[in-house]
C-alpha cells in the first residue's frame, strides 16, 4: 500500500506530523480520526519516515541518548497501568510519548503509534526495534495479544526486567573490587618492567658479578618488554580483535559460553543466575497460557549463554518427542538434584509454574549468597598472587644488593 505524509492536531490542538500506510488518503484520514486526532493535510509520499529519526542531522543522531533497560522497564509498568485502567492503547501511547524523558525512546513510541495506525499489531510494531525489544519480550507481547491479557503480560514483563536488571547490577557490583585490584596489579607490573628494573640494571651492570637466577630472569623480561613493547601492544590489540571476531561466530560463542561455566568461582554464579532467569521466564510463560514447547522456545531466548540455550532447546526437542519435562531436565545435565525433584513434583501435581517460581527464588538466594561472599573467595587468590609478585621482586632486585652489602661488610 502507498504511504501518506500527514499533518494533524490532537485534542489539545498541538500539531502532529508523520507518515501512515493506507489504501488512499481517505483511509488514512479514517485512521487518524479513529485515533482521536483531526487531520489537517494528507499528501502522498514515496517512502515512510526513516525509523529512529533518520531525517535528523548527523550530529543529532550521534548525540541522541541510547534507550536503556530502565526505559523499557518503566514503559512496561506504565503501559500495564494504563491498560488496566481501561485507557485505549493509542491514547496511552500518546501520553507516554509526551511524558518520555528519553528522546530516542519517545521516537520509538511514536513509531509504535504510527504502526498501529497502519493496522499492524503491537508485537509486529515492536519487532521493528530489535535493539530495544528482545525476542523474549516480543514473544510475551504476542502471547498477550492472542490471549487478550496484554495488561497482565506487561506487569509480568516489568517484574522479569526488574529481576534481570537487579541481577546484573549485583554481579557488576561484586566484580568491581576484584577488577580494580587486577587492573592495579597489571599497571604495577608494567611500571616495574618499564621503569624500575631498568634503573636497577645499570647498578647491577656496574657490579661486574654473577647475578642470581631470579635477577637474570627479571632483567631479561624487562629488556624484552622495553625493546618490544610496541610489538606486544600490537599483539594484544590483534588478539583482542581476533577474540571479538571469534565470539561473533556461532561455534566461538558456544565454546566460550561453555568455557565460562567451568571458570572457578565465577562459573557457578553464571550458571545459577542463568537458570534463575530460565525458571522465571518459564513460570511467566506458563502462567500466560503458552504451551510447553513454545514456552521452552521462548525461554531459551532469555539465556545469555549459548551453551545453556542449546541445552534448553534440547529439552524442547525432547518434549516434542513425547518425553516429560523431568526426563528432559535430567538429560540437560544443568539442574541440581533438588531442582530436578521439584520439577518432578510440579509436573505430577500440575503446578509446574508455581514450582518454577520457587526454583527461581532458590537460585536467586544462592546467587545472592555467592555474590556476597565473592570478594571473600577472591581475596585469598589475589593475596597469593600479590605475594608471589612481591617475592619475585624482592629476590630479583634486593638479593644482589644484599650480597653486595655483605661483601662490603667483610672488607
Amino acid at each position: 500500500m502507498p504511504y501518506f505524509a500527514y499533518k494533524a492536531r490532537d485534542l489539545k490542538g498541538q500539531l502532529m506530523q508523520g507518515v501512515l500506510e493506507g489504501a488512499d488518503s481517505a483511509a488514512v484520514a479514517d485512521q487518524l480520526m479513529g485515533s482521536g486526532v483531526t487531520p489537517v493535510e494528507i499528501t502522498a509520499t514515496r517512502a515512510p519516515a526513516k525509523e529512529g529519526g533518520g531525517s535528523d542531522g548527523l550530529w543529532t543522531r550521534l548525540t541522541r541518548p541510547k534507550v536503556t533497560d530502565m526505559d523499557v522497564q518503566l514503559f512496561s509498568r506504565q503501559l500495564y497501568t494504563l491498560l488496566k485502567s481501561g485507557v485505549p492503547i493509542m491514547r496511552g501511547l500518546a501520553g507516554l510519548e509526551e511524558s518520555a524523558v528519553n528522546r530516542s525512546f519517545a521516537q520509538i513510541i511514536r513509531d509504535l503509534r504510527e504502526s498501529l495506525d497502519a493496522g499492524r499489531e503491537l508485537s509486529a510494531a515492536m519487532r521493528r526495534h530489535p535493539g530495544v525489544f528482545n525476542n523474549f519480550y516480543l514473544s510475551m507481547v504476542r502471547v498477550g495479544e492472542m490471549t487478550g491479557r496484554l495488561d497482565a503480560v506487561f506487569l509480568r514483563l516489568f517484574d522479569h526486567l526488574e529481576f534481570d536488571r537487579d541481577m546484573r547490577q549485583r554481579v557488576k557490583a561484586a566484580l568491581r573490587y576484584p577488577t580494580f585490584v587486577v587492573v592495579a596489579i597489571v599497571v604495577a607490573m608494567a611500571v616495574v618492567n618499564l621503569f624500575v628494573i631498568p634503573s636497577f640494571a645499570q647498578v647491577f651492570a656496574s657490579l661486574h658479578a654473577e647475578l642470581p637466577l631470579m635477577t637474570r630472569i627479571l632483567l631479561g623480561t624487562s629488556n624484552f618488554t622495553v625493546t618490544h613493547w610496541p610489538t606486544m601492544a600490537g599483539a594484544v590489540v590483534l588478539a583482542a580483535l581476533g577474540f571479538r571476531s571469534w565470539l561473533k561466530t556461532t561455534k566461538g560463542r558456544f565454546d566460550w559460553d561453555r568455557f565460562k561455566l567451568r571458570i572457578p568461582i565465577a562459573g557457578k554464579i553464571i550458571l545459577k543466575a542463568t537458570m534463575a532467569r530460565f525458571a522465571r521466564g518459564f513460570a511467566l510463560s506458563a502462567r500466560s497460557g503458552v504451551p510447553i514447547v513454545q514456552t521452552l522456545t521462548v525461554v531459551s531466548q532469555t539465556a545469555d549463554n549459548a551453551y545453556l540455550a542449546y541445552r534448553i532447546e534440547q529439552m524442547r526437542d525432547g518434549v516434542e518427542r513425547g518425553d516429560s519435562i523431568f526426563r528432559t531436565a535430567v538429560a540437560a545435565n544443568v539442574f541440581t538434584p533438588v531442582v530436578l525433584q521439584m520439577i518432578a513434583v510440579g509436573e505430577e501435581t500440575g503446578a509446574l509454574d508455581d514450582l518454577m517460581d520457587e526454583i527461581a527464588q532458590m537460585y536467586e538466594r544462592e546467587v545472592d549468597y555467592e555474590l556476597k561472599t565473592l570478594s571473600a573467595q577472591i581475596e585469598p587468590i589475589l593475596i597469593v598472587f600479590l605475594g608471589a609478585m612481591v617475592l619475585m621482586l624482592a629476590l630479583g632486585i634486593f638479593l644482589p644488593i644484599w650480597d653486595l652489602g655483605q661483601v662490603a661488610t667483610r672488607r
